[in-house]
């Protein structure tokens, strides 16, 4: 998963991610570690967030954007 590198690139600390997502950062540290997977529901709102693709957050593509 993209979050750790896509979260960086975009400035923003573990801390902030997960109070926006209204989770905790340990939650967003082992998602990044991968030691967690997030669920299809945190996915997309990680995917949201980030206004990329859940398929770009998950390398299952290198297109970011949404297909509408």
């Amino acid at each position: 998963m993209r979050l750790k590198e896509i979260r960086k690139n975009r400035g923003i600390s573990q801390l902030k991610l997960a109070l926006d997502l209204n989770t905790n950062q340990n939650t967003i540290s082992r998602y990044e570690t991968g030691e967690r997977e997030p669920g299809i529901n945190e996915l997309i709102k990680i995917a949201d967030y980030f206004d990329i693709s859940v398929d770009y957050l998950l390398q299952r593509t290198d297109n970011p954007k949404m297909q509408k």
